[in-house]
């Protein structure tokens, strides 16, 4: 177990809502009971693709003015929402001296698209007599530019800030699940530097969305068909993903400041790493892996470790995934779980989701029981005090997060 530093980056807050509950505490105590634990399953909207929609929650508790609510979009509204309660949990919410420094690194993906526009625009592009005038006089009198702008994805950063006070620095990424991955490695990376103390970091994504749905069922990514598997059997389909609808945010803070303030750590970060690049198999890729294997093993030793795994389910990445997993769990003790099972797959906001559940189990001392009955996820026979969290995109970009207890 590393020494202690003033510039550990610990988390002090977690904001999670997802399709099986609101907050992590209502998280914690369902994944930990060892039940089977299945996100709701909306078969019918977009049959035969199937999504997770989220839990029910009442938004005005954490974004109290209706005129804010209506102005965002669905994933705009789970990502404040789920702002404002990592900002609750960790005790800084209201708190106007923190909030004027909490730093603000958001991940999400564009606006949503106008279905009934689209819907009127491809009926009468086909019977137009010049379907070129068509196409440019409908595109430039109904996609407004302004609701264009409205919708784009540093607007979720300008809700939190508008509705919870957040005033420091503000920095949006895309790129999907590497996307929200790199708001963790950022925010560690200044804190460790001692470039900032505070960060509100996460990410949100709205599954139930017509546009990502036709995108993703483009691209053979999605899983078709109501009954849906563990995230290990999406096997005799090209694809294996289930959208899950969620907002998940985490307050990151230096030792020093979080322990001045008398804040709950939950767990500290002791690495992250991103990557991407092609998945071939050749030299190169094997080096990808390689690298986070050294890291994995320079930030938790020997000893046994609990993974969980923030895999979309789509066979390619989850062969790339497996590759890695295999080899960690070759070369120690290591219990899995898939965290696709439970949650669904929320692009942007998975890895921060995945890291949640990782730093809420570390901070309760505990591990959690098999999350599927598959040979992967075997029980854990004790209770590793490292959780490492693995991400490889559906398509690119993957990602480690090594965390442990910091109650040694």
């Amino acid at each position: 177990m590393p020494e202690k530093d003033p510039r550990d980056a610990v988390i002090t807050g977690i904001g999670l809502v997802s399709p099986i509950a609101d907050g992590i505490s209502e998280h914690y105590r369902l994944l930990a009971a060892g039940e089977r634990v299945r996100p709701p399953v909306d078969a019918d909207t977009y049959a035969p693709f199937p999504v997770h929609p989220i839990t029910e929650i009442d938004l005005s508790t954490q974004i109290p003015r209706r005129g804010d609510q209506r102005q965002m979009e669905n994933w705009q509204r789970y990502g404040t929402y789920a702002a404002g309660l990592a900002l609750t949990d960790a005790g800084i919410a209201g708190e106007s001296e923190i909030l004027e420094r909490t730093n603000l690194i958001v991940a999400a993906g564009g606006g949503e698209r106008d279905a009934s526009v689209d819907g009127d625009i491809v009926q009468g592009w086909r019977d137009a007599p010049d379907p070129g005038a068509f196409l440019n006089e409908r595109l430039g009198s109904d996609l407004r530019p302004t609701l264009f702008l409205a919708q784009l994805s540093n607007l979720l950063a300008g809700n939190i800030s508008i509705v919870h006070h957040v005033t420091g620095s503000s920095r949006t990424f895309m790129g999907e699940e590497l996307g929200g991955a790199t708001t963790l490695e950022t925010a560690w990376r200044q804190i460790r530097a001692g470039q900032n103390d505070v960060f509100l970091v996460g990410g949100a994504y709205n599954a139930v969305r017509y546009d990502m749905v036709v995108f993703l069922a483009m691209s053979q990514g999605l899983w078709q068909g109501a009954d849906v598997p563990d995230i290990w059997n999406r096997t005799g389909q090209q694809g294996g993903m289930v959208p899950g609808s969620m907002g998940a945010f985490l307050v990151l803070e230096s030792r020093d400041h979080a322990e001045a303030r008398g804040a709950r750590i939950y767990a500290r970060i002791e690495d992250v790493v991103t990557d991407r690049g092609a998945r071939d198999g050749s030299e190169r890729f094997q080096s990808r892996i390689e690298r986070q294997l050294g890291r994995l093993d320079a930030a938790a030793g020997d000893a046994p470790i609990g993974l969980l795994s923030a895999t979309s389910g789509v066979p390619a990445a989850l062969a790339a995934e497996r590759t890695m997993l295999d080899r960690i769990t070759a070369d120690r003790t290591a219990y899995v779980r898939g965290t696709g099972t439970v949650l669904g797959h929320g692009m942007e906001a998975q890895m921060p989701a995945a890291v949640a559940l990782a730093a809420a189990t570390l901070g309760e001392g505990s591990f959690y029981p098999p999350f599927a009955q598959a040979e992967i996820e075997a029980a854990a026979t004790d209770t590793p005090s490292t959780v490492a969290v693995t991400g490889w995109g559906a398509w690119r970009g993957e990602s480690l997060t090594v965390l442990s207890a910091d109650n040694e």
